[in-house]
C-alpha cells in the first residue's frame, strides 16, 4: 500500500496571500471613497446653482409666401429670437438648433438648423433664421382653415425649435439635454393680400421646456 503525504502550505505563503488580498480591498476602498465624493461634490454644486432654463422671445416673424396649390402648400417665412442666459453663474453650449413652423397643429416649413453656439452668463444673442416650405404635402383642411382666418382678419402661427443643450460651471459641463421652444406669432391678415410681407413685431414671450 502506498503512502500519501499532504504537505500543509507554509505559514509565510498564506501571509503573503492575505497580505495582497488585503491591499486590493484598500484599493477598492479608497477608489470608491473617491469617485463618491467626486459625485457628491458634482450633485452638491448642482443643487446650489440648479441652472435655469434658457429665456426665448419673438422679435419679428415676415411671412414672404404661404400658397396652397392642391394639396401641397409653398412657404417662405424669416423670423428673429433673441435668446438668453438667465443664469449669473452658468453658461450654456446651444450643440444643436432645428426651427420649424406649424400651423392648425401641420408642419408648414422644413426644419432650418441654427450654427451651434455658446451662451455666457446673463448673455443674450438674436438668431434669425429663413424658413422654407416646398411642395409640403398638407391636411385637405388647411385651405378652410386659411381662407376662414382670412375672414376673421389673422392668421396665428407658431414658431419653434428643437435641440439639445449643455451647461457649463468652471470648467465643468453638463451632459446634453433636450429642449423644445414654442412661440406663437399673430400677423394680420385681411380680406386683402398687401404687397410686402406679413410682419408681426409684437414681441411674444415662448415656452421652453427641458
Amino acid at each position: 500500500m502506498s503512502k500519501i503525504t499532504i504537505t500543509s502550505p507554509k505559514p509565510c505563503d498564506a501571509k503573503e496571500g492575505l497580505k495582497i488580498k488585503s491591499n486590493y480591498k484598500k484599493l477598492y476602498l479608497t477608489l470608491s471613497a473617491f469617485f463618491t465624493t467626486i459625485l457628491l461634490l458634482i450633485l452638491l454644486i448642482w443643487l446650489i446653482l440648479h441652472p435655469a432654463k434658457p429665456q426665448f422671445s419673438l422679435k419679428e416673424v415676415d411671412i414672404y409666401q404661404l400658397n396652397l396649390s392642391g394639396p401641397n402648400l409653398n412657404s417662405s417665412i424669416q423670423l428673429t429670437f433673441l435668446a438668453k442666459n438667465p443664469n449669473q453663474k452658468v453658461g450654456i453650449y446651444f450643440d444643436e438648433i432645428q426651427v420649424y413652423a406649424t400651423y392648425k397643429g401641420q408642419q408648414i416649413t422644413g426644419d432650418t438648423p441654427v450654427p451651434p453656439f455658446y451662451q455666457a452668463q446673463e448673455e443674450s444673442n438674436l438668431i434669425t433664421a429663413s424658413l422654407m416650405g416646398n411642395t409640403l404635402p398638407v391636411a385637405p383642411s388647411l385651405g378652410y382653415e386659411l381662407g376662414r382666418d382670412q375672414n376673421v382678419g389673422r392668421l396665428v402661427l407658431n414658431l419653434k425649435a428643437n435641440g439639445k443643450l449643455r451647461w457649463k460651471v468652471g470648467t465643468w459641463v453638463s451632459g446634453r439635454y433636450r429642449f423644445n421652444v414654442n412661440c406663437v406669432a399673430i400677423n394680420a391678415f385681411g380680406p386683402s393680400i398687401p404687397a410686402g410681407p406679413l410682419t408681426s413685431k409684437q414681441g411674444a414671450q415662448c415656452s421652453t421646456t427641458i
